[in-house]
């Protein structure tokens, strides 16, 4: 069993839980309502405040502050929560805040993500597994965030954008439109630039679906029809296809912003072309 160990020039407040092995650094501040998992490292003048969790293994550098209140003026004070999976990394000067109580009541983070310099994920946030927000990306409140999602540095995205699996959001971009699963989007007022092939590949998918994917891709954004028939038409075609169906599936299924679409109809893919 390892044990816990706090520096002495920590505060670590009454009714603050802390699991096997956690490892408190000088000048880190955990709040009376603060649950740390086991082996959870704050380096140093972490800030773990709110009714916040941390999952087991998750290493925050300094300056981070989770469980900040929400920066959100209709937020009542009410007793909101953010939780973080385990075995996240959460770089220097990040910041995660709790949920609102006129929103869901939490933000939630899942496990593996990979939080570099700055970042921000906003209140009211849900994001998936093996996340990586790159240095100074942005989340507006309640926004969705798949799994495997990678969204380069000084990217903004705004509140209440879905961003689909295994997305890639290009560096310095302005997302204002919900992204589909295994896209590629960059711009001020990003478009689609195709798919992620890249990580298509990383995750193992044959050829066989990446071409089914992007012949897909091309009919749904086809400009002789509107898109709510191609993805009819789509549906029917490649209902064989889980990952085609996804898509559809995510589109049909509308949030609160407009689809991120290619900058012209028929976009084709920002890849190599060696799948077809």
């Amino acid at each position: 069993m390892r044990e816990t160990s706090i520096h002495p020039a920590a505060v670590v407040e009454a009714g603050a839980q802390l699991g096997e092995g956690v490892r408190v650094g000088p000048f880190c501040h955990v709040g009376p309502d603060a649950v740390l998992g086991d082996g959870v490292e704050l380096v140093s003048h972490v800030s773990v405040i709110g009714v916040t969790s941390v999952g087991a293994g998750t290493k925050v550098y300094p300056h981070a502050v989770l469980g900040g209140p929400p920066q959100d003026m209709k937020h009542k004070g009410g007793r909101t929560t953010l939780t973080v999976g385990r075995n996240c990394t959460i770089r220097e000067y990040v910041t995660m805040h709790t949920g609102t109580d006129g929103g869901r009541g939490a933000t939630v983070v899942g496990d593996n993500g990979f939080y570099l310099v700055a970042a921000h994920v906003a209140h009211d946030c849900i994001v998936g597994n093996n996340v990586t927000l790159t240095n100074q990306a942005t989340l507006g409140g309640h926004c969705e965030v798949g799994d495997h999602v990678i969204i380069g540095g000084l990217t903004a995205v705004h509140q209440n954008v879905r961003i689909g699996r295994r997305a890639f959001l290009g560096g310095c971009s302005a997302v204002v439109g919900d992204v589909i699963p295994f896209a590629m989007a960059v711009g001020n007022r990003a478009r689609l630039q195709g798919f992620n092939l890249v990580g298509m590949r990383r995750s193992g998918m044959a050829r066989p679906q990446v071409l089914a994917m992007r012949e897909a891709y091309r009919r749904i954004f086809d400009p002789a029809r509107p898109v709510a028939q191609n993805l009819e038409r789509v549906a029917v075609d490649f209902a064989q296809t889980p990952e085609v169906m996804e898509i559809v599936e995510f589109m049909t299924r509308r949030g609160k912003r407009h689809m991120c679409v290619p900058p012209y109809a028929d976009a084709g893919d920002a890849g190599d072309g060696s799948d077809g």
